[in-house]
């Protein structure tokens, strides 16, 4: 009984055996790829994920407080270096200009009339000929006094006469008292031609300052004029800050690029500064990828990169590694672990970023795993960043 029971499945065992060896030679079989081994390069390959970023971008801002004029242009309409872009409220500019030119002509035109002495050199001769006139009026009252002086002198003289007369009876009484009359009447007189005379010297020393007068104001002038001078040359410098307020009020683009953000659109007032535009190069688009700081000691400028995801397309886009950041920072991964990382910058091949920039192909093709490597990277955005190849076995 137990042989038997043991002999059983023992045969059991073997017809299924060959009944699976018959099987086998009767089925077709899976085909398989076959290839010789060979030497050859082992790449090694960090996959990471990059955003796309532009090294320069140009703000268009308020040069100063104004209003500002509606702006047309949008965001991705492309502009030429020099193109007007917004401007500042003509009118407003416009009537800036007109005050500081008011301003500088009405200095000019004092200018003008502080240097016309025409008036000041007539009241200049007509001073001279005062003092003429007076030294001629005093010597006159000098030469009555000296002649009033004399019949003075005569009236005493004769007085004393008469008198000698009327003492001996020679001349009447009314000769005598006519004689005390002229006297009177002469030392009256004598004392007037010397008030007058002392009079006409006074008005000559005033007379005698007129012309020093007329110079002195004259010159005066002159200083006034250079003070306009001044308040000339400020106001021109005003005039000339408003004018190239007035230039600096049409804001133009200072490179061909396109438009990546307009902050206001309509008309309003704005302080100095204030950020009206971005303007940005396209030719200049780049990738930046933050990258493991133990991986990157492998990777070095000029590297070959290849650039993949849903954004490329195919077949997936050129690069070449432009900078690596000489410091790191920490970074929290999705896993809540801190990271070491570096930036990496890398610059499109210009064929492939013109290719790009013409349009995006109709159907992107999903994201695609990198080559095998010895060694798998972190992965971030649509960057795969090389390393150098290294030899090494299959």
């Amino acid at each position: 009984m137990k042989l038997a029971t043991l002999l059983i499945p023992a045969g059991f065992v073997l017809a299924a055996a060959i009944a699976l060896v018959l099987i086998a030679r009767l089925s077709p079989g899976v085909p398989v790829e076959v290839v010789p081994a060979e030497i050859g390069e082992i790449r090694q390959f960090i996959d990471e994920r990059g955003t796309t970023r532009l090294p320069e971008t140009f703000l268009v801002t308020m040069p100063y407080n104004g209003r500002i004029e509606g702006i047309d242009v949008v965001e991705g309409t492309p502009v030429k270096q020099g193109q007007i872009v917004a401007r500042v409220v003509p009118v407003d500019l416009e009537l800036s200009v007109e005050q500081a030119t008011a301003v500088v002509e009405r200095l000019e035109a004092a200018i003008r009339e502080n240097a016309d002495t025409t008036l000041e050199q007539t009241a200049l001769a007509q001073a001279q000929q005062f003092v003429e006139s007076m030294q001629s009026t005093v010597e006159a009252a000098e030469a009555r006094m000296e002649s009033g002086q004399a019949r003075h002198d005569y009236a005493e003289k004769s007085l004393a006469r008469v008198q000698g007369l009327f003492e001996k009876k020679a001349v009447s009484q009314d000769e005598l008292d006519r004689a005390q009359l002229e006297k009177v009447q002469a030392a009256v007189d004598y004392r007037q031609d010397r008030l007058v005379y002392s009079a006409m010297q006074s008005l000559q020393a005033a007379t005698n300052l007129l012309p020093t007068m007329v110079r002195q104001y004259i010159d005066r002038k002159d200083l006034t004029g250079s003070v306009l001078e001044k308040e000339k040359a400020e106001a021109e410098a005003r005039l000339r800050q408003v004018r190239q307020d007035q230039q600096r009020g049409t804001m133009t683009s200072p490179v061909d690029g396109v438009v990546l953000d307009r902050k206001t659109t309509n008309e309003r007032y704005l302080a100095a500064g204030t950020v009206l535009l971005e303007i940005g190069r396209l030719e200049d688009l780049e990738v930046e990828a933050d990258v493991l700081s133990v991986e990157v000691v492998d990777v070095h400028d000029q590297d070959a990169v290849e650039i993949y995801g849903p954004a490329i397309g195919e077949p997936p886009a050129r690069g070449a590694v432009k900078r690596i950041y000489p410091a790191g920072f920490t970074k929290i991964s999705s896993l809540g672990v801190e990271q070491q990382q570096v930036k990496v910058i890398v610059a499109f091949h210009p064929e492939d970023l013109q290719r790009l920039r013409n349009g995006r192909p109709a159907s992107p093709s999903p994201p695609r795993e990198p080559p095998a490597a010895p060694r798998s990277g972190s992965r971030i955005r649509g960057c795969s960043v090389p390393s150098r190849p290294r030899r090494g076995s299959p």
